[in-house]
């Protein structure tokens, strides 16, 4: 199918701003998906052209090969690992499928409340407006709602804030006598300044009510192979979720990527550095014109809020993308207090950033100077 003809940029930005993804057909610089730019090397891409007829003509392994090519990545047991289409499968199989009550903070990844039932999800606001997550009361509301899984992401979509390991820690042990599972989605952790220190991965045998989801498209930059898996060591859980995948979920490309990934480490630590580096300066180029309404970021995107009383959150997207063809994401649709004053920006490449950063202050008038 063609692509639109448009007519003008604002016929375009309505376009763009109903669909999920594509975006890279139509010419403009995408601050709004949160990706890695520096990965993967072209060397990955070298692999799949010599090994194209292969991938295309056959099928793909299935779980059990799959979870231990994820495994070795992580060093993790393949009988504690899901892989899934994307971490969007496994989410549909846990919120739609298996969860009784899910219980959220909000605002966050919305696909986990859009996948569950009416009427099975409760969400639990962030303290406003510094948007932290008290575990305590969370736990307190996750109980008294008899919850049996709560979800927490870290660093959270669209904050960018992580919540301390420590406090997550706090969490499992307070739900783990009521029947409740934590869900921890890590998937925008590699981006946290000190991962190790970050991820709940080493935990889980301490912790069997903790389950940690990871959409590999953000790190790894790999959008379009679609792959997530799950970890955990509550074997009963991960084979519900197992039972609820295809025997074929995922596709020959992404199979030889995870194949292939252990021979990137360094490449990809040194991609996740670059990333932290730019984005840093992102923050600290936009901080003297957000001052306290912008939040220090965790993953690779910065959150902010718009001065009262000026334009709307919407209409800086729109303007940026008419006026200057770039796009970030306004925070309108986010279950949160004065959504239509905040947004979620990528960080790109230092020009792109800085380009940026000179199109939002324009129009805002600030002085730029």
């Amino acid at each position: 199918m063609p692509d639109p003809d448009y007519q003008n940029q604002t016929q375009k930005y309505e376009f763009i701003s109903s669909q999920h993804g594509g975006y890279y057909r139509h010419d403009f610089i995408d601050h709004a998906y949160l990706y890695n730019l520096y990965f993967p090397p072209e060397e990955v891409f070298t692999c799949f052209k010599n090994k194209l007829h292969d991938l295309v003509l056959n099928y793909p392994v299935a779980q059990d090969v799959l979870a231990a090519l994820v495994g070795k990545l992580i060093n993790q047991k393949p009988e504690c690992i899901v892989v899934g289409n994307g971490a969007a499968e496994l989410i549909k199989i846990v919120s739609g499928h298996l969860a009784r009550k899910l219980i959220v903070p909000v605002p966050s990844f919305n696909e986990y409340v859009n996948a569950a039932p009416e009427g099975r999800v409760v969400e639990f606001p962030l303290e406003f407006p510094s948007f932290e997550l008290d575990v305590d009361k969370f736990a307190d509301q996750a109980i008294a709602s008899q919850a049996d899984v709560a979800v927490v992401v870290t660093p959270n979509n669209p904050t960018s804030m992580a919540v301390p390991k420590q406090d997550l820690i706090r969490l499992a042990k307070k739900l783990a006598g009521h029947g409740c599972l934590l869900i921890i989605d890590e998937s925008f952790v590699d981006f946290v300044q000190d991962r190790d220190q970050a991820t709940m991965e080493d935990e889980i045998d301490r912790y069997p009510n903790i389950v940690i989801f990871k959409s590999m498209s953000k790190a790894y930059g790999i959008c379009g192979l679609r792959i997530g898996y799950l970890l955990t060591a509550n074997l009963e859980f991960a084979q519900a979720v197992r039972d609820g995948v295809h025997i074929w979920n995922i596709n020959g490309f992404a199979e030889e990527f995870l194949r292939i990934l252990p021979d990137f480490r360094d490449d990809f630590i040194k991609s996740c550095n670059q990333v932290k580096q730019d984005r840093d300066k992102l923050y600290q180029e936009l901080k003297p014109f957000f001052k306290a309404d912008i939040y220090r970021p965790d993953a690779n995107y910065i959150f902010c809020r718009l001065p009262d009383g000026g334009m709307s959150a919407p209409e800086l997207t729109r303007k940026l993308f008419v006026e200057h063809n770039m796009y970030i994401k306004h925070c309108q649709g986010k279950t949160m207090p004065a959504g239509d004053r905040y947004v979620r920006i990528a960080s790109r490449t230092p020009t792109e950033n800085a380009n940026l950063k000179d199109a939002i202050t324009s129009l805002l008038g600030f002085n730029n100077k």
